[in-house]
């Protein structure tokens, strides 16, 4: 293996993820932003954690918003992560994010939250 080609140990795909993230700096037209938030969470409570979740899509629809991805911890492949949850938000702009977590929909939620789990929210900004 040590004069193999390096390239070849990557996906078929990978230099795609590299051109893509270049493209606004090469002239083309640049990607639509959103902004995404992050849910680090570990449940406490899974009766009120259930409630919360239950009740949390209603406050985050008139914001544009979408989940992308919500999951349990599988397998940590590098580091450490201490919890046991995760999820993945879309909104349309930071301002949206900012909107819906400053709303009274769901700061009402919050305590349920604060009893049921441990959970640290980021916001990020992304490209679509």
């Amino acid at each position: 293996m040590e004069n193999a080609d390096q390239t070849s140990l990557l996906p078929k795909d990978a230099g795609a993820l590299e051109l893509q993230s270049d493209a606004s700096s090469a002239g083309c037209p640049a990607q639509s932003t959103v902004a995404y938030i992050i849910g680090h969470i570990t449940v406490k409570d899974p009766e009120r954690w259930a409630e919360y979740c239950s009740k949390v899509p209603a406050t985050v629809a008139p914001w544009g918003a979408s989940l992308v991805f919500r999951g349990e911890g599988a397998q940590v492949l590098d580091g450490t992560h201490a919890y046991t949850d995760t999820v993945v938000i879309r909104f349309p702009n930071r301002s949206a994010i900012n909107n819906w977590h400053e709303s009274a929909a769901y700061q009402a939620l919050v305590p349920i939250r604060k009893q049921a789990a441990d959970v640290v929210i980021i916001s990020y900004d992304g490209q679509q």
